[in-house]
């Protein structure tokens, strides 16, 4: 969490969100109201904060990492024009990619693309032509929901779309509840990552061509030469 995010919720008078966020939060502050709203109630859930700040309430919607990045702040920022009277400010957070990618090391130190593997809002084509692009262009790859209890092979079908391009060896990690509780991160092959379980708390990095593992870190070199602090030009398109 920010500063800033955490300044706003110490300003907000009322807390809306999913309720595991919430239960995350009321430790840190515990005198605030909260209104819940379970998985799949998005659309309620920004319309509630909505209503509630129309109601003349300070609000404070939550989501995990940041509300731009698949959070919270588009379906309220297409909600806004029915709420005229409402004031909207987005503040900034630390998505998955960057906490998870200090966890394992530095694996998004050159170009990367991100990639959610849940199909609820985005058909399975779309997924897998993304990722097969991805590969394609040789970018680092994070990737956002790639399992659940009702997604639970999602990840081998993207491991298999990447196995048609990538080389099985190729350097992975997966962080898990990070910044929470149990958090912890592991480093792998793609053919290893292709058999692991994981869950709405993992988050999965695939190297590119030039990822390494440096004493057990997981590591895209920017492009620098490390034995000179000269540049390689060699890597300059």
């Amino acid at each position: 969490m920010t500063r800033e995010a955490a300044a706003a919720l110490r300003s907000a008078e009322v807390i809306v969100g999913y309720h595991v966020y919430n239960e995350i939060v009321i430790s840190e502050y515990p005198e605030k109201e909260y209104l819940s709203t379970g998985m799949t109630q998005e659309i309620e859930r920004c319309k509630l904060a909505l209503e509630t700040a129309a109601a003349g309430r300070i609000t404070a919607l939550v989501c995990s990492g940041d509300p731009g990045i698949y959070g919270m702040a588009a379906p309220v920022l297409e909600l806004a024009p029915q709420y005229p009277g409402v004031k909207i400010r987005l503040v900034a957070g630390v998505t998955a990619a960057a906490s998870g990618a200090a966890l394992l090391g530095a694996p998004l130190s050159n170009d990367f693309a991100v990639i959610s593997l849940s199909d609820r809002l985005t058909d399975w084509t779309v997924i897998e032509k993304r990722l097969e692009m991805a590969a394609r262009g040789d970018f680092a790859i994070v990737l956002y929901n790639p399992g659940s209890r009702h997604r639970k092979g999602h990840l081998k079908r993207a491991c298999d779309v990447l196995l048609k391009f990538l080389d099985p060896s190729c350097v992975c990690g997966i962080a898990i509840n990070v910044g929470r509780p149990g958090e912890s991160c592991e480093l792998m092959s793609l053919m290893e990552l292709r058999e692991t379980e994981v869950d709405m708390f993992t988050t999965v990095f695939i190297g590119s061509s030039s990822t390494r593992s440096v004493e057990d870190r997981m590591v895209t070199p920017r492009g620098y030469d490390t034995s000179s602090n000269n540049y390689r030009k060699e890597n300059v398109l």
